[in-house]
């Protein structure tokens, strides 16, 4: 088996969902962050699409994409049922992040249907998600429940959806065990 095949199996099979109580604080150089978004750029697309869009938060920009989360999270609760453990987890989850990368889908309805745009924005983020993995940085995709009050806030044309958020960060955790069942289980031969 060559060096590569070797490198893509170990990154592929090592690549886990990190989360930011884990981060530690220290930043993501930018030209990583570009690297990951130009191997995102690589990913398979449809009649050439290329449905993905990023907004990328860092230094500053973790602040306001806090303040206006935890905003968003106190506007769509009711008093009754507001947490201010919830609201401060919404909040933190950007503040320990040294990137965060707002996932947007740019829409063609008259060319392609919408599952398959959003099919080629998770390839993207898979590839986001494998770069970051070979650069030991953190990682998880999340998708918040108030994406579509994001519209404003992400300046969102009419035919683009937030879906979700990619925190990253370098972290303190060792190497964790992947929990997969048998492939085999899941796999029918026709021969």
């Amino acid at each position: 088996m060559s060096n590569t095949i070797k490198s893509i199996n170990e990154v592929i099979r090592t690549r886990r969902s990190i989360f930011p109580p884990s981060y530690i604080q220290q930043e993501i150089p930018r030209d990583i962050i570009n690297t990951i978004l130009e191997n995102a750029n690589f990913a398979p697309t449809h009649k050439l699409t290329e449905p993905w869009r990023f907004t990328v938060f860092t230094g500053e920009g973790l602040v306001k994409l806090a303040d206006y989360m935890g905003e968003a999270y106190r506007a769509n609760t009711t008093a009754e049922t507001f947490s201010e453990a919830k609201y401060q987890g919404t909040r933190s989850k950007s503040l320990k992040s040294a990137a965060v990368i707002a996932i947007i889908v740019e829409l063609h309805p008259e060319k392609i249907p919408e599952w398959e745009e959003v099919a080629a924005v998770a390839c993207a983020v898979q590839n986001m998600w494998l770069t970051a993995t070979a650069n030991n940085i953190g990682a998880y995709w999340s998708s918040p429940t108030v994406t579509e009050a994001l519209r404003e806030f992400l300046g969102l044309k009419e035919n683009q959806k937030c879906i979700g958020f990619f925190y990253m960060g370098y972290h303190n955790l060792g190497e964790v065990a992947a929990r997969r069942t048998p492939v085999a289980d899941k796999v029918t031969w026709v021969e």
